[in-house]
């Protein structure tokens, strides 16, 4: 495994609008990029990476949260139903915030690695991270989205 570079707003922005390829076939190539990715992710304290912020036009994303570890290649979102509206946040964007409204549950279609197609339905941070990462494949950015962008003293307040 290995750590990959993380794109970042400074580098080329440019480059995370840009949309994703669906993946045509698991090869070791998808396998080892799923294995990089999650390093990667672990390694920046992040919960979530699409395969874009590590360079890849690939239809790929890993999510780690309390729930679980989760690799989705061709996440399609079938469903949203309610609203939670907090803060978040990009590895790809470091030291900014900002207050966005995301559905409060989500379900997902998707295949494992292996080439099986799951689906899973998400709440709360999982909720907000699949919808986050796959705007990531569709070349969208959480500030695209975000109400407004929050100062670093609101977001002690949020930690209370």
């Amino acid at each position: 495994m290995a750590l990959l570079k993380i794109v970042k707003e400074s580098d080329d922005l440019e480059f995370l609008r840009r949309k994703s390829a669906p993946v045509k076939e698991i090869t070791p190539r998808i396998t080892t990029l799923l294995d990089d990715m999650i390093e990667t992710m672990r390694a920046a304290n992040g919960c979530g990476l699409a395969a874009v912020q590590v360079g890849v036009l690939r239809r790929v994303v890993v999510i780690e949260t309390e729930d679980g570890l989760f690799e989705l290649i061709n996440p399609v979102i079938t469903k949203k139903s309610g609203e939670q509206e907090g803060a978040e946040g990009c590895l790809s964007l470091p030291g900014k915030w900002g207050l966005t409204k995301r559905p409060a549950c989500v379900t997902v279609r998707a295949l494992d690695r292996n080439g099986e197609e799951f689906e899973l339905t998400g709440y709360d941070l999982l909720a907000k991270a699949i919808c986050h990462e796959v705007d990531h494949l569709d070349g969208i950015i959480y500030t695209d989205k975000a109400i407004r962008m929050l100062r670093p003293e609101e977001l002690e307040m949020d930690e209370d």
